[in-house]
């Protein structure tokens, strides 16, 4: 572990530099990919994220070299049933699935035929992360009960939550989120966060107005939930804009392992890792 990224950040910032805003070609993001892994805050970024449909496509075929052990989380956009299909694509590219992420639902649908079908998945993979994304709507608790039952019987799933989009509905308010985050946690349910956490502290963004979750304030919240804090504390947290707790909470643990929130995709890395050091978070530059 690099002396200038704590061990509470490791893996904290999944590459999403291929989805929208960034939408970088396939090329530019493998390439961008390995020079963020092979810098000095390498320890804070997780694997590139692709969607199912470039794989199947042969779009990554040509980009990495087989010796390599390239890795990849996927994103099935192409939905549960065609996740086996993009798998088979990327052994013989030399390509290793690191975690597998797909919606199980759509906003208003019940989460769980998705979640059925999603475990007879899982039972087939050996020792691949799935993360069931979940709507913040209808059925989302019960489907919260379903990953924990899951993951009890031993199978590698967890949550992962929409924080952010093109719409108003898709930002969840801090008493909601506080809510999924305490909910995880009374389950002993790890989860990812997707969309919209763009910089550390909560903000609003004056070209869309919407106002964005920091994810600074989430791991604070994290932390706190995971220390027993009731939903209005977590919840406090969430909508904090002074950074002096947040950074205090998260210094004070620096040495220690991240807490029930596993991380999230962002289309930049240099933008979260940028907020981390000016935050006093993360030590800039390529001396220890």
């Amino acid at each position: 572990m690099s002396t200038q990224v704590p061990r509470l950040l490791a893996g904290l910032v999944d590459d999403a530099a291929v989805f929208p805003p960034g939408s970088a070609t396939p090329p530019d993001a493998v390439a961008a990919h390995r020079a963020h892994r092979a810098a000095w805050y390498a320890d804070l970024v997780g694997p590139l994220l692709v969607p199912a449909s470039t794989v199947v496509t042969g779009g990554l075929d040509a980009l990495v070299d087989r010796a390599e052990g390239f890795g990849v989380g996927l994103i099935g956009d192409t939905g549960i049933a065609r996740i086996p299909l993009a798998l088979s694509f990327l052994g013989p590219a030399g390509i290793i699935p690191r975690q597998v992420e797909v919606a199980v639902a759509r906003r208003g649908e019940d989460p769980q035929p998705g979640l059925a079908a999603l475990r007879a998945l899982v039972d087939g993979l050996d020792g691949v992360d799935v993360y069931a994304e979940i709507p913040l709507t209808f059925g989302l608790m019960g489907a919260l009960d379903t990953l924990a039952e899951a993951r009890a019987a031993g199978l590698p799933v967890a949550a992962k939550f929409r924080t952010g989009g093109l719409a108003a509905e898709l930002f969840p308010t801090p008493a909601e989120l506080a809510a999924v985050i305490c909910a995880c946690r009374d389950r002993e349910l790890p989860f990812k966060l997707t969309a919209g956490l763009h910089h550390a502290l909560r903000h609003l963004d004056p070209e869309t107005g919407f106002t964005h979750h920091g994810f600074g304030n989430v791991l604070a919240a994290s932390l706190a939930a995971a220390e027993g804090a009731d939903l209005t504390a977590v919840a406090a947290l969430l909508t904090a804009a002074d950074p002096r707790p947040l950074v205090e909470a998260a210094r004070i643990r620096r040495d220690d392992a991240r807490p029930l929130w596993v991380g999230f995709g962002s289309c930049s890395i240099l933008e979260p890792l940028t907020d981390l050091i000016r935050l006093g978070l993360v030590k800039g530059g390529n001396k220890a």
